[in-house]
């Protein structure tokens, strides 16, 4: 039996960059209902991206980013994902994360009559992927 190609193209874009193109055996990532996995020749897909962390795995090894909201366009031999905001490890202010973390924590505990709470959920989701990158 010949060894068949398992390889597909990946990109992350984000309004301000390519963040990464590339080939890959599997790519991991969250959307809103749930984690996912994908490899070469998985049913076509569209779906929406929560934070979370994204896991390429390619021949040399695996790569992690944080991906913050979006889109994910999932073909046979490609997969994309439009996101608000990628990250690699080393891009993270880990102080900042913390901070936000501290503040959002803060917000939701106090529970204050005008309290956006979708909004200081998001943040405090987005600070935590972060910190779980570290």
């Amino acid at each position: 039996m010949a060894d068949e190609n398992k390889n597909f193209q990946v990109e992350i874009i984000t309004p301000d960059r390519i963040f990464y193109s590339g080939e890959a055996t599997m790519i991991e990532f969250t959307s809103v209902e749930g984690d996912m996995g994908v490899y070469k020749d998985h049913i076509p897909l569209t779906t929406v991206l929560a934070p979370g962390i994204v896991t390429i795995t390619e021949a040399q090894g695996q790569k992690k980013a944080a991906v913050h909201s979006g889109f994910a366009q999932i073909l046979g031999d490609k997969v994309t994902l439009l996101a608000e905001i990628a990250e690699w490890p080393d891009e993270i202010d880990w102080d900042r994360a913390e901070q936000a973390k501290r503040r959002a924590e803060e917000r939701l505990q106090a529970k204050a009559e005008n309290l956006d709470i979708v909004r200081a959920e998001l943040a405090l989701r987005r600070a935590l992927v972060r910190i779980s990158l570290k």
